[in-house]
């Protein structure tokens, strides 16, 4: 006969929201699959007032990381209940959706508790008139994903050079090429948007155009690597079938090519025995003169059209 577990007030624990993240992700469709060192995204993370607190933030600026624990808020729990009230296997995207593996070998969204946890880097500390924030990079959540707790990262114990990935590790390096030459319109629109009720006075259109361009930069710089991870779902690969992605205000509307990455005019060739390109590193990469940057690339994601939604 089984025993049964004695009786703990945290069997079932309520967990409290301390946070909010808040960055350009309004929509599920385009968040990175997981967090990433390399991702230029920025999240601030707002603490609720009861947890706005600076004594409880007390030497966290000392650590480069964190980990974020927080909840798959977007999760319809219908989706995937049956008499057991989860399932047991999930099919991963990146997979292409139709090879099952047991829920616990992955990071979905459908489990048991709907718990997600992020590695992420530290970019400041900040309190305004009423709150604290942390600023942090790579976090793959949700504008109005709550977080329910924060620990440092330690380099010494969390960090394994020796782990293995699993089936993980046949789609880490997979990456798309980000063509913005065919977009439709006029691009400069994106890039050097300025506010012109201010034009009696040309400090004044100066800096806000300074700003403003250096906002859309920014901006850009996210679309472009949230493309290049290619936020379709893994059994979709349509290069007719047009896309749209919004984020941070912008509906961008894109297609996929399988190129292998030949999809810019910065292409590498051969000039007198020599593999070469303008602006670029190439080397001899399995018979071929290759950008370094392209050895992983299994597309090009073709934006068509960026439009301001808000």
């Amino acid at each position: 006969m089984q025993s049964k577990e004695p009786e703990n007030p945290l069997n079932n624990m309520e967990l409290k929201v301390i946070a909010y993240a808040r960055n350009g992700h309004t929509d599920k469709f385009g968040i990175p699959r997981q967090s990433r060192e390399e991702s230029p995204i920025l999240t601030r993370i707002v603490f609720e007032p009861e947890y706005s607190v600076p004594e409880a933030l007390r030497g966290i600026e000392g650590y480069s990381h964190l980990w974020l624990i927080w909840g798959f808020s977007n999760v319809r729990r219908d989706d995937v209940q049956n008499t057991k009230g989860w399932s047991p296997t999930v099919r991963p995207p990146r997979l292409g959706g139709n090879r099952r593996m047991g829920v616990f070998a992955t990071r979905s969204p459908f489990r048991p508790n709907p718990l997600g946890l992020s590695s992420v880097r530290l970019v400041e500390v900040r309190r305004t008139e009423d709150r604290m924030e942390l600023i942090v990079s790579g976090a793959d959540v949700l504008d109005g994903t709550p977080i329910y707790d924060i620990k440092p990262y330690l380099s010494f114990s969390d960090s394994h050079e020796e782990a293995r990935n699993g089936f993980a590790e046949e789609t880490k390096d997979y990456r798309l090429e980000v063509d913005w030459s065919r977009v439709e319109g006029d691009l400069s629109d994106f890039l050097t948007e300025t506010s012109y009720e201010y034009r009696g006075n040309d400090a004044v259109i100066t800096r806000l155009s300074r700003a403003n361009h250096a906002l859309l930069e920014t901006e850009k710089s996210d679309i472009e690597y949230i493309l290049s991870q290619d936020p379709r779902p893994g059994y979709q690969d349509d290069p007719e079938r047009e896309y749209k992605m919004d984020y941070a205000g912008w509906r961008i509307t894109f297609n996929v090519q399988r190129d292998n990455g030949q999809c810019t005019k910065e292409q590498c060739t051969m000039y007198k025995g020599q593999c070469t390109m303008y602006k670029g590193q190439c080397t001899m990469y399995k018979g071929q003169c290759t950008k370094d940057a392209e050895k992983d690339i299994k597309g090009c994601v073709i934006i068509k059209k960026i439009e301001k939604i808000r």
